[in-house]
C-alpha cells in the first residue's frame, strides 16, 4: 500500500467519524459548519483569485461576484443543515443521505475508475472516467436497500430515482470544481488534508447534493 493511500485511509476515516458526531450531537455539528464552511470559502476564493488574476475591472467584478455567491451559497448550506437537524429529524436524514450519496458517488468513481479505466469522461477532468462514473452511480445505489425504510420516501423506485439525481449532481459538483482548478492551474484546492487535498476537494459534490435533497423533500 502506498504512503500516498495510507494518509488518504486515514483521513477518510476521520473525515466519516466527524460525520457520524454530527450527525448525533448538534453542538459539533454546529462548530464544524461553520470551521468547515469557513475553510472552503477560503479555499474557493483563493481559486477565483488565480482564475482572475489579471488585473483589470472585468475581473474585479466578476471576483466579487463569485466572492458574494459563494458567501450567500455556503450560509444556505448552513441553514438547510442547521434547520433539517433542529427542525424536522424526516429532513435531517434525508440530507444525511445525501451527503452519503455523495461520498459514495466519489468512492464509486475512484475504485471503479482506477479498476477498469477506459475513456475518459471530460477534458476537464482527465482522471474521471466513464467506467468511474458508472461506479458512482452502482456505489450510491447500494444504499437504497439500507434507508428504503428510514426515509419518508417509501417506495424502492422513487428512491432509486432520487439517489441516482444526487449521484449525477454531486459528480456535476465535483466536475465544476475541477473546471475551476484547471483554470487556475491547480491540483488541489489547498493541501490540508492529507491525501484528499483541500476541505474543498471533498465536499465539491456534497455542497451541490444537499440543495437538491432539499427540494426534492420539500417540493417533490
Amino acid at each position: 500500500m502506498s504512503k500516498e493511500l495510507k494518509k488518504r485511509i486515514v483521513t477518510s476515516f476521520f473525515l466519516l467519524s466527524l460525520l457520524v458526531l454530527m450527525f448525533f450531537f448538534t453542538y459539533i455539528l454546529i462548530v464544524s459548519l461553520i470551521v468547515i464552511s469557513v475553510i472552503a470559502w477560503i479555499e474557493f476564493y483563493a481559486i477565483i483569485s488565480k482564475v482572475f488574476s489579471k488585473v483589470n475591472n472585468k475581473n474585479k467584478i466578476l471576483r466579487f461576484v463569485y466572492k458574494f455567491i459563494s458567501l450567500f451559497y455556503m450560509v444556505l448550506i448552513i441553514y438547510i443543515i442547521l434547520m433539517a437537524k433542529i427542525n424536522d429529524e424526516k429532513l435531517s436524514l434525508f440530507v444525511f443521505y445525501s451527503i452519503l450519496v455523495s461520498i459514495m458517488s466519489d468512492l464509486g468513481g475512484l475504485i471503479v475508475g482506477k479498476i477498469f479505466k477506459g475513456k475518459k469522461l471530460t477534458k476537464i477532468s482527465p482522471q474521471k472516467t466513464i467506467s468511474g462514473s458508472i461506479g458512482s452511480f452502482i456505489f450510491s445505489l447500494s444504499l437504497v436497500p439500507f434507508f428504503i425504510n428510514s426515509i419518508i420516501i417509501n417506495s424502492f423506485y422513487e428512491l432509486f430515482i432520487i439517489t441516482l439525481l444526487l449521484s449525477l449532481t454531486s459528480q456535476l459538483g465535483d466536475i465544476f470544481i475541477s473546471l475551476l482548478k484547471r483554470k487556475a492551474k491547480v491540483k488541489d484546492t489547498s493541501d490540508l488534508l492529507p491525501g484528499h487535498g483541500g476541505v474543498l476537494d471533498r465536499i465539491d459534490g456534497m455542497i451541490f447534493a444537499i440543495p437538491v435533497s432539499f427540494i426534492i423533500f420539500n417540493y417533490f
